[in-house]
């Protein structure tokens, strides 16, 4: 795909708050610090559209940015570690849980996982209830870059045998700094916007 045209539409508490036109939605869902940001800077060809952080669960609301004005990406609140109360990821659970059960727009789910860790319990309740709705799901593991040939084979035959059973896209194995998987993630948007 092509990209022409990205903009930061806005940060939404709710999907219905999103203006018109409303779009087709891809959404990336993932671990707080499994590179959600820096993904999509490297798919969109942009430095600071998404904001990258050193510290994890810095994306708080639904951020909708406008791709070639045919459809939105959708970054969620990360799950997992980040050090906040537990009020306020009770409040990222409720936010996530309502788009991915709401939102007619949304065509499937890019859900994330961090190769040096490989597919976490969280990972896996994410890619498991997204099978349960029935939503599109494309499993892109990141930052591969960070991994010997060694490792990379570990964490690839870990994250191969734990999704098998779901009914999932990839996995596509991604580096944000040297732009590995880019091509192929893109391919497999395009086929799951069809």
């Amino acid at each position: 795909m092509k990209i022409k045209y990205s903009d930061f539409v806005g940060s939404f508490s709710s999907h219905t708050q999103v203006p018109n036109p409303r779009l087709p939605e891809i959404a990336i869902a993932g671990r707080s610090n499994v590179g959600k940001s820096s993904l999509i800077n490297m798919l969109l060809n942009r430095k600071n559209l998404a904001r990258t952080s050193n510290t994890p669960g810095k994306t708080r609301m639904l951020n909708y940015i406008r791709v070639n004005d045919t459809f939105h990406l959708v970054d969620l609140p990360g799950y997992g570690f980040a050090k906040v109360p537990k009020s306020e990821k009770e409040n990222w659970r409720r936010v996530i849980e309502a788009y991915l059960q709401e939102s007619s727009y949304l065509r499937a789910v890019i859900s994330l996982i961090d190769s040096r860790h490989g597919a976490m319990k969280s990972d896996i309740e994410l890619i498991s209830w997204l099978a349960g709705l029935e939503i599109p799901c494309l499993v892109v593991a990141t930052k591969v870059d960070k991994l010997n040939r060694k490792q990379f084979n570990a964490s690839q035959r870990q994250i191969l045998q734990t999704i098998e059973q779901f009914p999932v896209h990839g996995p596509l194995f991604s580096s944000s700094s040297n732009g590995q998987g880019k091509k192929e993630i893109w391919q497999s948007i395009s086929t799951l916007m069809e």
